[in-house]
């Protein structure tokens, strides 16, 4: 293999492993504690969130970007899920139970 065929291999994996370390450091595991359908949020107890900033575990109230994703869990159900900071609060963007 040529030194820059080589190279451009290198670093194509380099970046497609610290995109994926990325998306799985945005990924939080955490379970269902209360559903409020009525206002569209959801209380989760979960493990660090370090792209929120929270590197303790905690138990806290999100509000939901689509409110479906409230009908496809129930309390007790361990999850994991995305969320961002928004400006009416802390939003979970994707949210699916944990396998």
């Amino acid at each position: 293999m040529k030194p820059i065929n080589r190279m451009t291999a290198a670093l194509a994996l380099t970046l497609g492993l610290t995109v994926s370390a990325l998306a799985q450091a945005a990924s939080i595991s955490g379970e269902v504690k209360k559903i409020d359908e009525g206002a569209g949020k959801i209380t989760l107890k979960h493990g660090p969130a370090k792209n929120l900033g929270m590197d303790e575990p905690m138990t806290m109230v999100y509000r939901v970007k689509d409110p479906a994703m409230l009908k496809q869990v129930k309390v007790g159900d361990k999850v994991t899920f995305e969320a961002e900071e928004a400006s009416s609060g802390y939003m979970v963007t994707k949210m699916q139970k944990a396998k």
